[in-house]
């Protein structure tokens, strides 16, 4: 929350509920990687009260693309939310195209969200290995799909205490 004077910092594992409807895109190139991070971020909205939906990507190129279709959708009044999260994994491999899509997919994706001004939590994991990913997809709402939510939601937060709307 936007604060003009200091104060302690606060803790989003116990934040109040939020009315707000997240746009979840996500990468299903990992399936069950995917459907950790969707977990998490499943539990984290509902702990918080907030709606969302969820589109499915083939990898995490895409994922800014779909950020960018659903911005222009929003800008048209055709679509409504007040946030987006990326989920994803990308694993190294033997070649360049780990960082090219480890790169482009995370530079478009702070891209669109910077020109547009949407809240986005990122989820994309950019890991060495299977098992690194599965450690930080696992735990549920403490996994990295709670965390992107939990980023998620305290921009939307942040966003509105600078315009002066209620979260």
């Amino acid at each position: 929350m936007v604060q003009k004077t200091p104060g302690a910092p606060q803790d989003d594992k116990g934040a109040a509920p939020i009315r707000a409807h997240v746009l979840f895109i996500e990468a299903r190139f990992y399936e069950d990687i995917a459907d950790l991070l969707i977990e998490g971020a499943v539990a984290e909205c509902a702990k918080r009260g907030v709606t969302f939906e969820r589109i499915s990507v083939p990898g995490a190129l895409e994922i800014p693309q779909v950020l960018a279709a659903a911005a222009e959708a929003r800008a048209a009044g055709r679509a409504m939310f007040d946030g987006a999260l990326a989920l994803g994994c990308v694993i190294r491999g033997e070649t360049a195209h780990y960082d090219i899509v480890c790169n482009n997919a995370n530079h478009w994706l702070m891209d669109v969200a910077m020109h547009q001004s949407i809240p986005v939590g990122n989820a994309i994991l950019t890991v060495d290995t299977r098992a690194q990913a599965l450690a930080r997809a696992e735990g549920g709402i403490n996994g990295k799909g709670g965390d992107a939510a939990r980023a998620c939601l305290r921009l939307i937060e942040t966003k509105r205490a600078f315009w002066g709307a209620q979260a």
